[in-house]
């Protein structure tokens, strides 16, 4: 009797350490990295061509396909020193939504270009995030030799809807931003 006591609590274990798995799975925070950065453009009308390499956790990637857009923040700055006098600042926010209706996901960048971009699935949004151009203001054309561009990006919690609000500042699933990225324009 004691065997068969012992065994059903083990089995009992295992079974609850199996369904643990999943909800230790929805918690791990999604990955973004930003691949590359490079400016380019002509002197009164400079781009940043940015390359990121995003992939959303469980809770995510849910609220996107029931439609809350999710809202990525990239700030580029120049200079050593994000708020020194000389200081060059541009900060873009990415839109990523899905209309059911339509059954198509969207990427538009809210501050610089009308453009909208419509992919079939999440898979194809997300690698949209990697061929991105976003507009700068003409101070960046003439920076100084030397100087070098910071690029950093990550979700913005305060885009998303109140309820939702909560949950991004103090669960790990809801975490997504990059290391900044730092190049010398002139180096490439």
């Amino acid at each position: 009797m004691r065997s068969s006591t012992s065994l059903a609590s083990v089995v009992c274990l295992l079974v609850c350490l199996v369904a643990g798995c999943g909800v230790i799975a929805q918690q791990q925070p999604g990955t973004l990295v930003i691949r590359s950065a490079r400016l380019a453009g002509a002197q009164d009308a400079p781009v940043l061509e940015l390359a990121l390499d995003c992939r959303l956790s469980g809770p995510m990637q849910d609220a996107l396909d029931h439609g809350i857009p999710l809202t990525l923040r990239v700030g580029v700055h120049s200079g050593r020193w994000r708020f020194a006098p000389h200081a060059e600042q541009s900060v873009h926010r990415i839109e990523l939504r899905y209309f059911p209706l339509s059954r198509r996901y969207q990427l538009r960048d809210l501050d610089g270009s009308a453009d909208v971009r419509s992919f079939p699935t999440p898979g194809y949004l997300l690698a949209g995030l990697n061929s991105l151009r976003l507009p700068l203001p003409p101070a960046f054309a003439s920076l100084a030799p030397g100087a070098s561009l910071h690029v950093d990006a990550g979700l913005e919690p305060e885009a998303l809807p109140g309820a939702l609000r909560l949950p991004a500042l103090f669960e790990p699933a809801w975490r997504l931003s990059a290391a900044e990225y730092t190049w010398q324009p002139a180096a490439g």
